[in-house]
């Protein structure tokens, strides 16, 4: 079995992985780069251009973050005789979350933003939707290339992680022998407020494709989430009850959903007052709708709750409205969780960091460099520090309360020792961390399991596993 990677191995990026089973190729994910433009953002795809031995006969998405999904329209358009591969859920999404894109890299070119021309138009997107076969949960799918020589089947497992969120497990016979596969994509272990821990293989696997995005971080091992849970009620009650604002800036998929439902149970159990408006807006507002219609066929913790069961508000779109609607007390749940520029929650951010009576509660993955991770290290620094979390506007005062809340949807670095424990591969490959996680991650297995191979591959580089 050969093993490329495409995409980013050694950071949060572009997840793209190669696998060629005799004379079958499977491309596990096709994400984006949240952080390029164009073609910077994709895949190398031209590795596979070069080997004129590397068929891709199936495209598998794990889920539909955009940096496991938001190149599919490139890849599609690249092999157009490919199948793919998703759930059900992750379908639903990828009609919501890939004709966005495209118009947002429209919007950039036409604002000056940008000067990459974008990598697909809706008519694209449409256009390859055609190709998109669903799948359950734990049932077989033939993924055999047209040379293949051996029949490779491949099932999805539950990912723990967002709505429609899957592991794939692969497998083959080879000289009269049963080989296997499991690539985690982002998988989280543990309950979280509506989606439910992942389920995994129950017989040892071959090879396995780990995820390491919590590698490097240690304070992750001694979360507890219904500490944080309450932690956070706390903190968001205190800014209430002072008259200010509360800003959670989330994933519009995943976190969002899990924020609103957490608000729902402060409300419920009479930690903040229930009459406290809760606005929220853009895609998180489609995507809540597929989380309600979706919930009696996809894994959750109580299938009975809907997220737009809790009452909430479209936040203005005016300057007026906005500014009217920040006057009283309220909770704004909205994007992006880094509070990138050009973004709902950058904006509203700008409008209250330099009040002491708001707050803005981290609650999601935030890299070194971003907004929101700037505006952290800024209050951490004291009060009224400056920031700056948009160019345009220029340094700020950080007076408002901020802080980082653990709700994260991937495992934390010990739930994934526990899980080499559980699926007892030969060759583990470490994916989707940055390099201190893989370190971290390479270390502790060769530790603690000494006879696992460990490999943790550069962008590019090719395997023989």
């Amino acid at each position: 079995m050969i093993y490329a990677s495409l995409g980013a191995s050694e950071e949060i990026g572009a997840s793209c992985h190669y696998v060629k089973i005799d004379g079958t190729g499977i491309l596990l994910d096709a994400g984006s780069d949240p952080e390029q433009e164009g073609a910077a953002s994709v895949p190398d795809l031209q590795r596979i251009d070069a080997k004129s031995d590397w068929p891709v006969d199936h495209i598998i998405v794990t889920h539909a973050h955009h940096d496991h999904l938001g190149s599919l329209p490139v890849v599609v358009r690249k092999f157009p005789h490919a199948h793919v591969h998703m759930s059900g859920a992750t379908r639903t999404l990828s009609d919501i979350l890939l004709p966005a894109s495209a118009r947002l890299q429209r919007k950039k070119l036409n604002e000056g933003s940008t000067t990459a021309d974008p990598l697909f138009a809706e008519e694209d997107v449409e256009a390859c939707s055609y190709l998109y076969l669903s799948h359950d949960l734990e049932t077989g799918i033939d993924l055999t290339g047209l040379k293949g020589g051996y029949a490779v089947e491949g099932e999805f497992y539950d990912a723990g992680h967002v709505l429609g969120s899957v592991g794939v497990h692969l497998s083959w016979m080879e000289e009269g022998k049963e080989r296997t596969l499991f690539y985690t994509g982002d998988t989280g272990l543990r309950n979280q407020t509506i989606i439910p821990g992942a389920s995994y293989p129950d017989d040892p696997v071959d090879v396995l494709l780990l995820e390491s995005t919590l590698g490097a971080d240690a304070e992750s091992e001694n979360f507890d989430r219904k500490a944080e849970e309450k932690r956070l009620g706390k903190a968001m009650a205190k800014v209430l009850k002072k008259g200010g604002c509360v800003l959670l800036p989330v994933f519009a998929l995943g976190r969002g959903q899990e924020m609103i439902a957490l608000v729902d149970r402060f409300k419920s159990r009479g930690l903040i007052d229930e009459n406290v408006p809760v606005y929220t807006a853009g895609m998180m507002r489609a995507i809540s709708d597929v989380y309600d219609k979706s919930r009696f066929n996809t894994p959750r913790l109580n299938e009975e709750f809907q997220v737009y069961g809790v009452p909430q508000k479209r936040l203005p779109r005016s300057e007026n409205g906005l500014v009217e609607a920040l006057k009283t007390p309220c909770i704004i749940a909205v994007g992006s969780g880094m509070m990138f520029e050009r973004t709902i929650s950058n904006k509203i951010a700008q409008k209250i960091v330099e009040n002491e009576k708001n707050g803005v509660f981290l609650v999601g993955y935030a890299r070194e460099d971003s907004p929101a991770a700037l505006l952290l290290e800024a209050r951490e620094k004291g009060k009224g520090t400056e920031v700056t979390i948009n160019k345009g506007r220029g340094p700020q005062a950080a007076n408002c309360d901020v802080d980082r809340f653990r709700f994260s949807g991937h495992s934390h670095r010990r739930d994934l020792l526990y899980l080499v424990d559980v699926l007892q591969p030969k060759k583990i490959v470490l994916v989707h961390g940055e390099t201190k996680a893989r370190e971290w991650m390479a270390d502790n297995i060769k530790f603690f399991y000494p006879d696992v191979e460990v490999i943790s591959p550069d962008r590019g580089e090719v395997l023989d596993l």
